[in-house]
């Protein structure tokens, strides 16, 4: 008895487990480690599948900035397993990424089936690119999970993985300068208190039964002081001033603008890059098809010569090849001709 179904898909997922396994395919010395702070992301499945805009979702939230470039393919189906390979393949040859995400979102054992494909795991094992499995959910395993570079329980799981959270240095930044402010309201806050008991001390030296006696000394210690005062609120409002120049020069808002010109440059310099590859891709590919189109058999056909073949599709290059009564098909521009031999000449 053969189990069928689920049951029989069981036990290929069984079999195919310990032959990799025997060749060491699943070894953690082959495991390569994954970049600390990745320059590109590559995602691997599906364009219109939610397990992409969960990833995209992910990598948007804690780090805007990182680029992302989508190898769209189909997870399901026949020719999902070649696909997914070929996807991977093209990744490896372009070269424009330093990590994978490989995956899909959850369903049956099943609709899961191309990531339990021989092609896929080898392909996976022969990646010069560290490779995230992302399959399913958490209690979902493939043979692309035990191949891969690190297995992640959920796409958005494996998002989180190879993205650096950037959004507390906002708020850091928000800290420090409400920190400096603080700092300056209080210096001002201690200096007024000085001030006003300054005043208060100038107060109590005057007694009243002295006032007349003493109002010309009086007069000029007050002149005194209010010079002194005077000079220390000017000395005490120019280091003011240099230390609210020196914080603006440090403002993280100032820093933030900065930075975010350097992106903005370095957006458009990346832009014009993939601009030029793009083209010179496409002029490199329009000399392919040229130099193909010359060498086509089609292009024979179209100045008038034809190709004969026998019944069993063998090409006949000799009269005496073939015998009386035996059918030939002669291959023309626009169709085929099947005729049957009634004479034979030889030259």
């Amino acid at each position: 008895m053969q189990p069928e179904g689920d049951g029989r898909l069981q036990q290929e997922f069984e079999q195919l487990k310990m032959s990799l396994a025997a060749e060491g395919l699943f070894a953690q010395s082959l495991k390569k480690p994954l970049p600390s702070h990745p320059k590109r992301v590559g995602i691997i499945t599906s364009k219109t599948g939610a397990a992409l805009f969960d990833i995209l979702d992910v990598l948007k939230r804690r780090d805007p900035s990182l680029p992302v470039v989508i190898y769209p393919t189909t997870v399901q189906g026949d020719n999902a397993a070649i696909e997914i390979a070929q996807a991977i393949g093209r990744a490896n040859s372009r070269n424009e990424c330093d990590v994978l995400i490989v995956g899909r979102g959850g369903g049956s054992l099943e609709d899961l089936w191309c990531f339990n494909h021989e092609i896929v795991a080898r392909t996976i094992a022969a990646s010069q690119i560290p490779i995230i499995s992302a399959v399913g959910h958490e209690i979902d395993v493939t043979i692309a999970d035990y191949v891969a570079d690190m297995r992640a329980p959920t796409p958005s799981a494996a998002a989180e993985l190879i993205s650096n959270d950037t959004s507390h240095k906002h708020e850091s930044l928000v800290t420090r300068e409400q920190r400096l402010r603080n700092v300056i309201r209080i210096y001002l806050s201690e200096q007024k208190q000085r001030l006003s008991a300054l005043m208060q001390d100038l107060s109590n030296q005057h007694p009243k039964h002295h006032l007349q006696r003493q109002s010309q000394r009086l007069d000029e210690f007050e002149y005194r002081l209010n010079s002194a005062i005077k000079q220390r609120l000017s000395q005490e409002t120019l280091r003011l001033t240099n230390k609210l120049h020196r914080l603006t020069l440090q403002s993280p808002v100032t820093r933030l603008a900065q930075q975010s010109h350097r992106l903005n440059q370095l957006e458009n310099r990346l832009e014009q890059a993939m601009q030029r590859q793009l083209a010179t891709t496409k002029h490199k590919f329009a000399l392919s098809v040229g130099k193909l189109d010359t060498v086509s058999p089609l292009a024979t056909l179209k100045r008038g010569y034809s190709i004969t073949q026998d019944e069993s599709g063998n090409v006949i290059t000799h009269a005496d090849s073939i015998q009386l009564g035996t059918t030939i098909t002669t291959q023309v521009e626009h169709g085929k001709i099947h005729s049957t031999v009634t004479e034979i000449k030889t030259n």
